[in-house]
């Protein structure tokens, strides 16, 4: 699409010049805009992300139907003669607008049977040869009456002025599948409505912020009655309204409780995916009240854990994680977000205020000591790490490893060091997918004996030692070293300390692979973002942006060579010996 069409798109819309527009300005404008526009020109500016696969199969399925407004001329008389200045001729009578006219009542508190709304749908003719109509809903509003604040309000605000899509040959499949095409480019479910009057279903979407069309919401038409996807469409606006919304924060602490209850006791272990047993069944196994149990188990269910099934209950694939025995099991993550860290981040204030890590105010000493100190949150400490082990699996392909690899099946030996690798989940992948290749990892006295154990049971233990020491004792003369999860546990300039132990002991031609989530540069989502508060809370850490991390390995005589996306929202940075460094 030209940049002059998305121009055009932008300033001929029934909102422009809205401040001092009478409702015959607003007309005309809208009009005129009905005329100038086609369905591709104005889905590519109301939606301003979609590629061309995505604007074909909209415009394959919706087209551009009508421009509309909300007016409120003193009486039928005066209504018409704003039409004919437009440009537009009507010759059947107004139809009732059920939808307008409960929104309106619901926006001013007013009984929706004093709100005779009408709709009127004069045609014009597009640019591209099309017939479309102007969507006009008319409230009369005589001289001096009540509803002349109303009137001055909604004119000012123009809450119904909308762009109208019809679409071709609805069915619910389709629906869907627009619907999820619009919110995933950022429309919001507005509202919407069914029309007995003209047996049609309207789904109201406001615009996503980077609209360029300049008209603040966006109407779906269905022909046909299809309330029950209406209702999934408003109930999608009715939980995105702010204290809804809010009102869900507020409550997220008793989700990580309530899976946390449902770790501890045992309960997803007495559970199956697909035979469903009862809350009085499952209770008398794991020794927990039947009645409160119910309640867990409904709302687990309201969060998609559980599926509730008649008269009980049965794990869904989520659910299933929270399992000792599943493949990728989240139980340690679950214990420890609803034990130890919980109980920290409840002096998240404190942490705020101070810069300080509300973990070591409350048990008085940091997380590392504190869990080396008790054997049982040591290992689940442990099990926790190995449980987010999913980020690890294109480490094994990652360009630095396949070389060395290479090198090591020509002859040449190739050692991979893992610092601070835990009980060795990320070295042992290397090491059974790269059978050339030899390994050592650096941990604590306490991790040492478990990381042993590992790598002998994954079978690369031969091939594998197992060092104690701390950052300051980084074997030299690696050729790949692992950094996974360590430097957001620290502040700048422990980093700093850590990645100069590792530039001196690295070789020229060395890499550094570095496992962490990033932080955007820029407002877009992130697991970074929330893991940045719980490392300053419960850690000391923090998590950094590409750019960040990018200055403290220049201060350490490293430079970031680039990174590449992992699972679970991680990347791994690849890191070098800056030329001419004097480190090593």
């Amino acid at each position: 699409m030209s940049t002059t069409t998305r121009t055009t798109a932008r300033t001929t819309t029934p909102t422009t010049a809205r401040t001092a527009a009478t409702d015959a300005d607003l007309l005309r404008t809208a009009a005129d805009h009905a005329r100038r526009h086609d369905t591709a020109a104005l889905l590519g500016a109301l939606l301003p992300g979609l590629d061309g696969v995505e604007l074909r199969a909209l415009t394959d399925r919706c087209r551009f139907a009508h421009t509309a407004l909300l007016v409120f001329p003193p009486d039928a008389g005066a209504l018409r003669r704003m039409l004919a200045g437009a440009g537009l001729a009507v010759s059947e009578e107004a139809r009732p607008s059920t939808v307008v006219r409960e929104r309106l009542a619901a926006r001013h508190g007013r009984d929706a049977a004093g709100l005779e709304v009408g709709i009127l749908r004069p045609a014009v003719t597009g640019a591209d040869g099309e017939r479309r109509v102007v969507e006009v809903f008319a409230l009369t509003v005589p001289p001096g009456s009540g509803l002349a604040g109303l009137a001055a309000h909604e004119r000012a605000a123009q809450h119904e002025a909308h762009l109208g899509f019809e679409v071709v040959r609805p069915d619910p499949l389709v629906l869907r599948g627009l619907c999820a095409l619009f919110s995933r480019h950022g429309a919001r479910p507005d509202g919407g409505g069914y029309n007995p009057h003209e047996d049609g279903t309207v789904l109201y979407f406001a615009a996503p912020a980077g609209s360029k069309a300049g008209c603040p919401r966006i109407e779906l038409y269905a022909p046909g009655d299809h309330r029950e996807l209406l209702a999934e469409h408003l109930d999608r606006h009715r939980t995105g309204q702010p204290a809804e919304v809010l009102l869900r924060q507020l409550t997220g602490a008793w989700t990580t409780q309530a899976l946390g209850a449902f770790t501890e006791l045992g309960v997803p272990e007495a559970m199956d995916v697909e035979v469903t047993r009862s809350a009085r069944q499952l209770a008398a196994e794991v020794g927990a009240d039947a009645e409160t149990l119910e309640s867990l188990l409904r709302y687990l269910a309201a969060l998609g854990t559980v599926v509730r099934d008649g008269g009980g209950y049965r794990l869904a694939p989520a659910g299933e994680l929270l399992r000792a025995d599943a493949p990728g099991s989240l139980r340690p993550l679950s214990l420890l977000y609803a034990g130890p860290f919980y109980r920290s981040f409840g002096g998240l204030t404190g942490t705020v205020r101070t810069g300080r890590a509300a973990f070591d105010r409350l048990f008085g000493e940091n997380h590392f000591d504190h869990f080396a100190r008790d054997p049982a949150l040591a290992e689940l400490f442990d099990r926790s790490m190995a449980a987010s082990s999913r980020m690890f699996d294109p480490l094994p392909a990652h360009p630095a490893v396949r070389a060395a690899a290479a090198a090591a099946a020509a002859g040449e030996p190739r050692t991979v060091v893992d610092l601070a690798g835990g009980t060795g989940e990320l070295l042992a992948r290397l090491l059974t997918a790269h059978r050339s290749l030899r390994g050592v990892l650096l941990e604590r006295p306490h991790v040492v004996d478990a990381a042993r154990e590992f790598l002998d049971a994954a079978g690369c233990g031969g091939r594998a030692t197992c060092l104690v020491g701390d950052f300051a004792d980084v074997p030299p003369g690696g050729d790949v070293y692992l950094l996974s999860r360590v430097l957001h546990e620290w502040d700048d300039a422990r980093c700093r300390e850590i990645l100069r132990h590792l530039s001196a002991a690295m070789p020229p031609h060395a890499d550094l692979l570095v496992v962490e989530r990033l932080l955007p540069e820029d407002d877009a989502p992130s697991l970074a973002t929330a893991w940045d508060l719980h490392m300053r809370c419960n850690v000391g850490g923090r998590e950094r942006t590409a750019g960040h991390y990018a200055r403290l390995f220049a201060d350490a005589g490293l430079e970031l060579a680039g990174h590449d996306p992992l699972p679970l929202d991680a990347r791994v940075l690849h890191v070098r010996k800056s030329a001419g460094s004097s480190e090593g």
